[in-house]
């Protein structure tokens, strides 16, 4: 039972028919076919305004390309110092920039705060020769802790983005367990909360392979062909890209994956809350759990077959995913009960 991360799990059975069903006769290549063709508008009401959209297979190519049009080599991107692209891209947002400089924000939960930030900015020394030149801002949602922001504390980042004439991106891997998390429409975390690109992620919640790059800043785009077809990344069969994305925003099936993924993740949170040593290190608000674990207790149930990945010395992480089974979050929550002293609180109150 594989609790690793939502990358180990399998593809969304409409997904995969969408693939078959796009694997019929010849079409045009490159992105010109029907399908992509079809995001744009289908991705236009999706956010309620008009945005451009490009197809890419992988997360790390969304960030990374995204990026690259904001930021010169001379640049820097201010990310929290957990963020993915600065801890798991391999460097592949300073290369794609051609050099620009990560420069990392702390913040509790893995979340950037406004003020913070501000501060940074305001000494960050722009304009001075001997400084890389701060460009552009990127947060994650839901975070790299399993956190989200809310509306207003984007439109705060977004405020302190804009005094400085800088851009702000959003690493979107599990934006859509964010939404969900949310209640609230994708445009309000979005470009009404003034994100400028998000990189819109499918892969971890049901896609075989395929991310998009949405601009709600649309001059932003100009550039972007060119960095695609550069890294790599301009598919010759686009349509099989395309028709994952398509398939996974129709009749809402990125939503209700996520929900489960979100709901499993909550159940499983209840189940381990009052075991005795346990203690949650950020509020349970997508789809991943971060808990440390008395050590005789993890060896115990890694032994007994289940997966997941311990985060340091003594915290896992736990991540469910759109087809995990209740049967065996439940498993999970008796295996550490078992191996435990168990039950010591009554009730889980999460309050990080």
């Amino acid at each position: 039972m594989n609790f690793c991360s939502d990358n180990a799990t399998g593809v969304s059975p409409e997904i995969m028919a969408a693939i078959a069903a796009a694997n019929c006769g010849a079409v045009k290549s490159y992105g010109d076919d029907e399908y992509t063709q079809r995001l744009q508008v289908k991705f236009s009401e999706l956010f309620e305004t008009s945005v451009t959209v490009f197809p890419v297979a992988t997360g790390s190519a969304a960030n990374a390309l995204a990026l690259a049009v904001m930021t010169p080599p001379y640049g820097a991107v201010y990310c929290h110092a957990e963020s993915h692209i600065n801890v798991d891209e391999c460097g592949a947002p300073e290369f794609f920039t051609g050099g620009a400089k990560l420069v990392t924000v702390t913040g509790n939960h893995a979340k950037i705060e406004a003020e913070t930030l501000a501060k940074m900015l305001d000494r960050a020394g722009a304009g001075v020769v001997h400084h890389v030149q701060p460009a552009a801002v990127s947060i994650t949602q839901a975070t790299e802790a399993g956190t989200v922001y809310n509306p207003a504390e984007i439109s705060h980042i977004s405020e302190v983005v804009r005094a400085h004439n800088l851009h702000l991106h959003m690493d979107g891997a599990r934006f859509a367990n964010a939404v969900v998390s949310l209640g609230c429409s994708p445009a309000d975390i979005t470009w009404r909360a003034g994100v400028d690109i998000l990189s819109f992620g499918a892969t971890k919640n049901g896609a075989m392979a395929a991310e998009a790059v949405v601009f709600f800043n649309r001059e932003l785009a100009k550039t972007f062909p060119f960095y695609r077809k550069r890294s790599g990344h301009l598919f010759s069969k686009m349509r099989f890209l395309s028709a994952q994305l398509e398939a996974y925003i129709t009749d809402d099936l990125w939503l209700k994956n996520a929900a489960h993924a979100n709901n499993m993740a909550a159940k499983l949170a209840q189940g381990l809350a009052g075991v005795e040593g346990a203690n949650f290190c950020h509020r349970v608000e997508a789809n991943e759990i971060f808990i440390q674990l008395p050590e005789s207790v993890i060896t115990s149930v890694l032994a007994e077959g289940f997966l997941f990945y311990r985060w340091d010395e003594c915290t896992v992480r736990l991540v469910t995913a759109f087809n995990t089974l209740e049967a065996d979050v439940i498993a999970l929550v008796e295996a550490v009960k078992r191996n435990s002293n168990y039950f010591v609180g009554a009730g889980f109150t999460n309050n990080i």
